[in-house]
């Protein structure tokens, strides 16, 4: 659990660079997607005669020829739909556009704005735009998250085992040089006793009288 703490601490800055560079992805796209797509969610299909939305579950179409979702007999395509998920996914402005944007590289539905798109206005530019987005927002950028943490997590393992490493060694030493210690002076203790027990037997001989 230390080694993951200090991965993520040491991550931050690192991480902060990647937050930048996202920021900066989505910023460039939801100025693009402001000028190809701005307001193009908001026609759907009505009906000719009361003009209220003819589907129960609305999509948006096109009045180009050849391009989009045309409106089946009875209906017409016309500007009177709030837009999908109660319009809050459209490029109708920065805010919204920043967010749809931030919906497709967290990879949340992002194929359901694809296709919203392509009903609007065909099949060309909305591809182009929304594939480059997920592969350069979400698999190149958002990955390098990953990458980041995963490095700072080898480093901080790496650093963990060597500490380990080093504290066997001390104490391998510590133990070695209290077991010299010990023989030296189990040998100082043997050499002593040898002297004790001579000076003792020449005590014990009986002394010649005069």
């Amino acid at each position: 659990l230390q080694v993951v703490l200090n991965s993520i601490i040491k991550a931050m800055v690192p991480l902060l660079h990647i937050a930048l560079l996202v920021l900066f992805v989505i910023i460039i796209y939801a100025i693009i997607g402001l000028e190809l797509f701005m307001g193009k969610m908001h026609k759907t299909c009505l009906f000719s005669t009361t003009e209220t939305i003819a589907e129960e579950e609305p999509a948006p179409c096109s009045l180009n020829v050849g391009h989009g979702r045309r409106c089946s007999n009875g209906t017409f395509c016309k500007i009177g739909w709030v837009g999908p998920n109660d319009g809050i996914t459209n490029f109708d402005n920065f805010a919204f556009a920043m967010l749809t944007v931030f919906q497709c590289i967290t990879m949340e539905g992002w194929t359901d704005v694809l296709y919203w798109m392509q009903d609007a206005m065909g099949y060309e530019l909305p591809w182009v735009y929304f594939v480059s987005l997920v592969i350069f927002g979400s698999f190149f950028v958002l990955n390098l998250v990953l990458g980041v943490l995963s490095g700072e997590f080898s480093k901080e393992r790496e650093k963990a085992k060597a500490r380990g490493d080093f504290q066997k060694l001390r104490e391998k030493q510590q133990l070695e040089e209290d077991l010299k210690g010990y023989l030296d002076w189990i040998t100082q203790a043997e050499d002593i006793d040898p002297e004790n027990e001579d000076e003792g037997m020449d005590e014990d001989k009986p002394r010649n009288c005069k």
